[in-house]
């Protein structure tokens, strides 16, 4: 089976010797089944329509993993933008090769401004999850229950610059998401 994972930073493993794609293939939690990480730093959803024929069609994944909506908050692109992008990505990878599809969170932020800003995309996500029957992996409730059941704070887990996890935080990505792909093969 081929698992192709498309997203901006965080996947990309900006700022980490180890990225959760990279602790996901190491750890054999996709069993045997090719891992390929289009993701790239700073992109955004727009970016994944505009090379939608390079990154995603050529592979003809089974499970498409999109992880966007930090890169997308904070570079700005509005909401209705983002949605639009989630939905005609999954329109087309459907269309190509109708993979089975997982949206994915990030993490939550302390500064309630910042949540309050992602939080607006997370509930995209949602929507586009619901409306298109994809499934939502919500990291950032999976998260948040992580760092308080071991007494932590989120900024624990991640880097100076809190849009991006350090490798603890990818760590919490790798795990939220081994399970679901274990299911999965």
């Amino acid at each position: 089976m081929i698992i192709l994972i498309r997203g901006g930073s965080i996947p990309a493993g900006r700022g980490v010797s180890e990225s959760y794609v990279d602790m996901l293939i190491s750890t054999g939690a996709a069993r045997g089944h090719e891992i390929i990480n289009r993701s790239r730093e700073r992109e955004t959803s727009f970016d994944c329509v505009w090379t939608f024929h390079e990154d995603i069609s050529p592979f003809r994944p089974e499970v498409l993993i999109l992880h966007f909506g930090i890169d997308d908050a904070f570079y700005p692109v509005y909401r209705s933008e983002f949605k639009e992008n989630l939905v005609q990505t999954v329109r087309l990878a459907r269309h190509v090769c109708d993979p089975y599809i997982m949206l994915l969170t990030s993490q939550p932020f302390e500064d309630p401004y910042d949540m309050d800003a992602v939080n607006i995309y997370y509930r995209t996500i949602r929507e586009v999850c619901v409306d298109l029957d994809c499934e939502m992996v919500p990291v950032h409730t999976w998260w948040q229950g992580d760092v308080m059941a071991k007494g932590l704070r989120t900024s624990d887990f991640v880097l100076d610059d809190t849009r991006l996890p350090n490798e603890r935080g990818h760590e919490i990505f790798a795990r939220c998401l081994s399970g679901r792909l274990e299911k999965l093969a």
